[in-house]
């Protein structure tokens, strides 16, 4: 009988068990879990998301507090224009917490760092590049571009010395997006060394409508981008994800032709996981009725998330000034917006409705994103007496998805 471990991942001259921790932010899929991941011959993933605040909570920095201290005059206005990242920091928090976790790597597995492209910080572009390249100059395995199309991402480091060999991936949600990305890469004749398919019950942001995502399935989605490589003889490593729950979920898409599978969900609640743990018992408690899908991120892409995250209709004032990430071109944000139309109603008790705060509450933990499986995380460990869930070790996790066979969990033994 099949297990995930009689397949190899072979991206250029190297061969990894092919399991790929997917990259949540903020701190979720922190240096620990990626760690533990590379030394068991993974791909683990750190995020970039909100990169200084991670560095001012780990390394000692205080990039958040410099920010704010330099821009808090703008703290009562509704645009932010002039609120701005120091590209200098965003270049040295990167190259911090790369290079703090690159020294920590053991085994002969990966890290790659996942980089979003819809944190926009008032100037995408530019920041966009310093977050690429300081990754780069940093000595990271590699690269995966999340969160939008990134059609010009390769453009913007087609000039670093670490272009050509370093790995650098894509994850998109059809055959559109990546038809799209593929058009503009060939303009810098490279090609992405694998592409992450990320379905429709993935966590976080989805990169489907609100109703949409019902209509669809990742098998169908995987089956179409791998026919369509296969017909443009394209050797690309295709690699699912979202929903994938056990090694026999992952068994299924290799026997289609997928090359490996990114997983996330079960690893929120691994001791290693950047999730605080009183967090992790909430997604060990919920239900499949406390999961729900809504547009409350000001990306303005929808969002899976637990029904019960306090960062729904909550009224917290926003903190661009020392945060800011999701700041557009010209200084604005929906929750911003929202957040001033609300207050000049002269309410006590602001509440906005439809749209988060999402940079004070990722910071916070407070924005409890989650695949739709998390309802099932709780039959992957064990009830304790006292009606807490034991965390089950990264180790655990990755190596039951590695060698379990017939959609069997094996859940960790009660101490």
């Amino acid at each position: 009988m099949k297990k995930l471990d009689d397949f190899r991942l072979n991206l250029g001259k190297k061969e990894y068990v092919p399991i790929m921790l997917g990259g949540m932010g903020v701190d979720i899929s922190n240096k620990e879990l990626a760690v533990e991941i590379a030394s068991l011959g993974g791909i683990g993933h750190i995020s970039d998301a909100m990169i200084c605040t991670i560095t001012d909570r780990h390394y000692n920095t205080n990039f958040v507090k410099n920010k704010y201290n330099k821009y808090k005059q703008y703290a009562s206005q509704k645009n932010k224009a002039e609120v701005q990242f120091d590209l200098k920091e965003i270049e040295e928090a990167t190259r911090l917490h790369v290079e703090h976790t690159m020294n920590e790597k053991r085994g002969e597995g990966a890290i790659y760092i996942n980089c979003m492209e819809k944190l926009t910080m008032n100037n995408p572009a530019e920041t966009l590049k310093v977050r690429l390249t300081s990754a780069m100059d940093s000595g990271i395995d590699g690269i995966t571009l999340s969160a939008g199309l990134h059609l010009g991402s390769f453009e913007l480091i087609k000039g670093h010395s670490r272009f050509r060999d370093l790995k650098l991936g894509i994850i998109v949600s059809s055959l559109r997006a990546l038809t799209l990305f593929l058009r503009r890469a060939a303009r810098v004749e490279r090609l992405p060394d694998f592409i992450v398919v990320e379905g429709p019950l993935a966590g976080g942001h989805l990169g489907f409508g609100l109703e949409d995502w019902k209509k669809y399935n990742l098998k169908d989605i995987v089956s179409e981008i791998l026919e369509y490589l296969r017909d443009k003889d394209l050797n690309i490593p295709v690699i699912p994800a979202g929903g994938i729950f056990t090694g026999t979920d992952g068994i299924e898409f290799m026997e289609m032709g997928a090359s490996a599978i990114q997983v996330a969900t079960r690893f929120t609640i691994a001791k290693e996981c950047g999730l605080p743990d009183d967090v992790k018992q909430i997604y060990l408690t919920a239900g499949e009725k406390d999961v729900e899908v809504n547009t409350t991120s000001p990306t303005g892409y929808p969002m899976r998330m637990l029904k019960n995250s306090p960062s729904i209709n909550s009224g917290i004032k926003p903190s661009c000034e020392g945060l800011g990430y999701i700041l557009d071109r010209e200084g604005n944000c929906s929750y911003i917006s929202a957040y001033y139309d609300v207050k000049a109603k002269g309410d006590k008790n602001v509440s906005v409705q439809g749209k988060t705060c999402l940079c004070m509450h990722m910071k916070n933990f407070k924005c409890w994103t989650c695949g739709h499986y998390v309802y099932r995380l709780k039959d992957t460990t064990n009830l304790a007496s006292d009606g807490t869930y034991p965390l089950p070790s990264a180790r655990h996790i990755f190596e039951d998805y590695q060698f379990s066979v017939n959609h069997e969990i094996k859940r960790p033994p009660l101490s």
